[in-house]
């Protein structure tokens, strides 16, 4: 079969890309609560110290190294009638609700020690299913279409959904959690009931309404471990983006991290306030990225995108304070990019793979991602009660419950490092190191004309051998 007589990539309708996103609410809602909530519930509210929050965070990405790359691999070869992806998502949903239900229910009052093994317990039952989910609905992106415009379109739906889930699940603790002079927990207790329940609800929704290509299932032979992880790692352009992927998911998880810290201290706003200035311009910035893709490319958007975002962040540190939210908004413009184009990255790297390994394996490569990025939320989970400790922060517990709004002037200082300067440093390394990034102009066309070929092939084999029994 030549290239010429090839289709055209399959193109996916706007109810298809409707469905496909809803799965992405119920994920960022649960996530976003998880990443913007957890070290301030349990440093400020319930007292633990960053000493047991940096042990929790340590055994977390001990953690995250064997089970990513290890249900990466499993979702690849698995061969089942409902498809080798769906069934992961759909059955693990209801888990993924209760353990990110049991996150938030620490005994107040309990000691360190106990406080610690609760953190650390729920947060590795919550992890293995989010990743689980996580996993399996990003490999998925790249299977539905060969088309980078397709595959946009796709991830411009799921993270629109995922910036309304990531916001909601900034303003519902928001609402939830105890102001001054409040110490009940009850409010926030049931809210995250509400919320793990919707989350699962929303996940399960696009299980039902999505269908995987049954001829990767069925046409594929699973490469044996030796060799994917041979291929895995033989991949230039796979190294380079999981290096700029480690940068961007470091930058993200700092900035949901410190959003609490920065209005409550540091500008002493209302947090939905900033909120504002930060998903305003992202949810308006999702769209355009459609425009830059198609004037720079995949990587150029990204590199763009990157360092815009980088320069808003590292001014936080340095402009007046009545500036910040401006720095914010540029930053939250620059977000865009690592929402949007990350996957379709990931995709044209699997691409390239498939021609080398014969089979689709996004399962590995998210795996092995997710195996060297994953680090990155710990390390930002410990940097923020770090280097509040060293700048002599005091917290709410220390204080009777209410919070202090006279810190010392380091505390400030650190508050803006770790939400600005060092995210923002993170974004002008994950630019520069895309420089490498091999796939693009003539290289890349052809790579996505010899996968469509490929997959004419897989598709007719699956026809004549499976529907033919």
């Amino acid at each position: 079969m030549t290239i010429q007589e090839v289709s055209e990539p399959r193109k996916l309708s706007f109810k298809y890309k409707f469905y496909w996103g809803i799965a992405a609410l119920g994920t960022s809602l649960i996530s976003g609560i998880y990443g913007g909530l957890l070290t301030i519930f349990y440093q400020d509210y319930l007292g633990l110290s960053a000493r047991w929050i940096g042990i929790a965070a340590t055994v977390y990405a001990l953690w995250n190294a064997f089970n990513d790359p290890l249900f990466g691999y499993i979702t690849d070869n698995t061969r089942s009638k409902q498809g080798r992806r769906i069934p992961y998502m759909r059955f693990t949903a209801p888990f993924l609700a209760l353990t990110f239900i049991l996150v938030w229910f620490a005994p107040p009052q309990a000691g360190q020690q106990t406080l610690f093994w609760w953190m650390l317990g729920s947060m590795l039952l919550y992890d293995t299913c989010y990743t689980i989910i996580g996993l399996v609905y990003s490999s998925l992106l790249p299977e539905l279409t060969e088309s980078d415009a397709q595959r946009n379109g796709l991830q411009i739906s799921s993270s629109l959904f995922s910036m309304l889930g990531t916001l909601l699940g900034f303003m519902i603790p928001d609402f939830v959690r105890p102001k001054t002079g409040e110490s009940s927990l009850v409010p926030l207790y049931i809210a995250m009931i509400a919320v793990g329940i919707i989350g699962m609800i929303l996940i399960l929704i696009t299980t039902f309404k999505i269908k995987e290509r049954r001829e990767f299932a069925v046409v594929d032979k699973p490469v044996p471990p030796i060799e994917a992880i041979k291929f895995t790692f033989t991949s230039k352009a796979f190294l380079v983006l999981v290096a700029e992927n480690f940068m961007a998911i470091l930058m993200s998880s700092l900035i949901l991290g410190s959003i609490y810290y920065l209005a409550d201290y540091v500008l002493q706003w209302p947090a939905m306030q900033l909120l504002a200035f930060l998903f305003i311009p992202l949810i308006l910035s999702i769209p355009l990225t459609t425009v830059i893709r198609k004037r720079l490319g995949v990587v150029g958007a990204q590199q763009f995108l990157l360092v815009l975002a980088g320069i808003g962040l590292i001014a936080v540190a340095f402009v007046p304070k009545a500036l910040i939210p401006v720095c914010i908004a540029l930053a939250g413009v620059g977000l865009a990019g690592p929402q949007t184009l990350t996957n379709v990255l990931f995709a044209q790297v699997a691409d390239e793979d498939e021609l080398r390994s014969g089979q689709r394996r996004e399962g590995a490569f998210f795996g092995i991602n997710a195996l060297i990025t994953k680090p990155a939320q710990s390390i930002a989970l410990w940097i923020t009660p770090f280097i509040l400790e060293r700048t002599n922060f005091i917290t709410r517990a220390s204080n009777a419950g209410e919070i202090f709004l006279g810190q010392p002037a380091n505390a400030i200082m650190g508050i803006k490092i770790f939400a600005g300067v060092i995210p923002g440093v993170a974004c002008l390394l994950g630019a520069l190191l895309l420089m490498w990034y091999p796939l693009r102009g003539e290289r890349l066309t052809e790579v996505q004309k010899k996968v469509l070929v490929l997959h004419k092939q897989k598709k007719q084999q699956f026809e004549e051998q499976y529907l033919g029994e």
